[in-house]
Formats: structure tokens, sequence, C-alpha cells
């Protein structure tokens, strides 16, 4: 063989060395060896909730062991992410952590019990969806810009609502306030089960929310859809125009949750967790499920999720402090 050649051969299986001993490593591992719990950090029934378990189901159906999900609520996620923290590093402790507990809280709370960046190993995003931007069904505005004009008519400015102080619909409302230059007023409600209804009722003018919690209201005709806040159209709903397509550049805004264990878990096991999970999000009927639920079906390597989380951090550090938010 030319000399040529053969470096060219070495050079390209040295290459490929490190990823097929990954893949060797996540395949041999013995893991798990004992029941799985996965923590989610919010109340049962949200979008959180309800795709962590469906992944749940079928990575006990792929890896086998029990699988259990466990609500840990309270403080904005930080109590659950604070209990995944203290586990075992042994892959048996997993938290569904999301854009809140992993890119925002850390510029909310004054005082934090974990680190995100150094308390955790990072496995793989697991679902993203967008925001919405909605109006009463009572007001004339056909399209964003229509409402930016309106808006801009009303003497006294307009309100959002959310789901409270902080919440990414908070965030949201308010880079948008920013970027338009317009007045408008913040109003926190106690969660979605309020906030919808006040928006309903024409109690409040807009809202930038969770497309999972408006979408029946928008397929009922409750409320009116205006923009959507992804880079492309929601499969779901096409006749709608992205934010970029309304006119409102770079104004991308996507929730998402990732799986995350303690810092320490070894990387086969973390390596097993992640290709496991690719293969789960790579299948049509879970993307269907997802999909279904309001969410897509998604997958990253550890260290991808690891840098989607920073770049997050930096755009929304920025918002939390245009919007002057602060929890104790």
């Amino acid at each position: 063989m030319p000399i040529k050649r053969r470096q060219l051969l070495q050079a390209s299986l040295a290459a490929t060395a490190p990823l097929s001993l990954s893949r060797l490593q996540a395949q041999e591992v013995n893991w798990p060896s004992a029941p799985v719990k996965v923590i989610v950090p919010f109340t049962a029934g949200g979008a959180s909730d309800v795709l962590t378990r469906r992944l749940a189901e079928r990575m006990q159906a792929r890896l086998g062991q029990s699988w259990t999900v466990e609500n840990r609520t309270g403080a904005g996620g930080n109590i659950g992410m604070e209990a995944v923290k203290n586990a075992a590093p042994d892959g048996h402790t997993i938290c569904s952590a999301t854009i809140g507990t992993l890119s925002i809280n850390q510029f909310l709370f004054s005082k934090m019990p974990y680190d995100p960046v150094a308390d955790y190993a990072y496995v793989s995003t697991i679902w993203e969806n967008c925001n919405v931007f909605v109006v009463p069904v009572s007001n004339p505005a056909r399209s964003v810009q229509e409402f930016l004009e309106w808006a801009r008519r009303k003497p006294q400015g307009v309100s959002f609502g959310s789901a409270g102080v902080g919440t990414t619909p908070h965030l949201a409302g308010e880079m948008f306030r920013h970027r338009m230059g317009l007045t408008a007023v913040h109003i926190p409600f106690r969660g979605a089960a309020q906030s919808m209804p006040a928006l309903m009722a024409g109690e409040t003018d807009f809202a930038i929310d969770n497309i999972a919690s408006y979408m029946p209201l928008i397929k009922t005709g409750k409320v009116k859809v205006l923009a959507i806040t992804a880079t492309t159209r929601w499969p779901t709903l096409t006749e709608v125009p992205t934010m970029a397509e309304a006119g409102i550049k770079d104004f991308i805004i996507t929730s998402w949750g990732a799986f995350v264990m303690p810092r320490g878990t070894p990387a086969a096991i973390v390596n097993k967790a992640s290709q496991t999970i690719a293969q789960i999000a790579q299948d049509p009927a879970v993307k269907e499920q997802f999909l279904a639920a309001g969410a897509l079906a998604v997958h990253s390597s550890p260290r991808e999720t690891e840098l989607f989380a920073e770049r997050e951090r930096v755009k929304w550090k920025e918002v939390i402090r245009i919007a002057g938010v602060q929890m104790q």
C-alpha cells in the first residue's frame, strides 16, 4: 500500500476510534442495574411532565428495569434540581430539566441551591416547542403589525398576561415590549389556568405563551393566533406565520427539556442514555406522540446539550436584565 494512502487510512481510523469506543462502552455498560427514578421539578399534567412520562416508558421498554417519574415541585423547579444534584452519581436518578432550571433561574433567583454548569452531567435534549403570539378574539388585529398599530393608539398602553413572574411567557412579553418600544404592563397570574381565561375575556391584550398550553384554545377558536416564535412554521399550524415572517426579526423563543444526571455519573452511562434517547426520538410513532402533545421529539449528544444550554443562558440573562426581574 502506498505510504500516502496508508497515512490517510491510519488518520481516518484514529479519528473514528474515540466515537467507536464511546458507542462500544455505551452498549456494554451494565446500566440500568436498578430501578430508575426520573424527577420532574414541576407539577403533574404540564408539558414537561407529560413528555417525560412518555419518554420514560420508552426508555424502560428498551433498557429494562423499572422507570418511575416523580414530581418534586417548588421554587421554580429548584427543589427538584437540588434533589438530583444530591443523588448518587450512578445513573439511577435523572432530572427532566428545562430551559428554566438550566438557563434562566440562575439569573432570576438571588440564591440558588445548585449550579447548572458544575453540578450535572448533561445527557440529551428531549423535547422542544415554541410560543404563540395570541390575542383575544375580540381584538381587531389580523397580524402582529396590525396589533402593534392598534396597541400604539391606546393612550394607557396595553397589558400582557403570564402564568407568573419569571416564566418564559413573562420574559417573552418583556422582550417584545422592549424591542417594539411598546407601552405594556405585565399582569402575572397564579398559573395558566387563570391567565388563559383572562386573555379570552379580553382582560389582557396579548400573550406570548407556550403552544402546547394554547393549542386547544386556538383549535376551538377561543383565541386568535397571529404568529409563532419558531424558526419555521409549526407542523400543526402551517397557516400561521413565524415572527420573522410577521416582520419581527430575531424573535425566536423555544421552550425545551433535557435529561441531566448528577455530576460524576460515569461517561459510559451518560453516553448510553443519550444514544438511547436518540434512537427513541427518531421513531415515527414517538414523533407523532410528542407532536400531539405540542412538542417536537429531539435529541443531542451530551456535549451538544451542554453547549446549547450555555447559548440559551447568554440570551436569557440579557432579557432578565432588561425586565428587571428578581426572585428571592
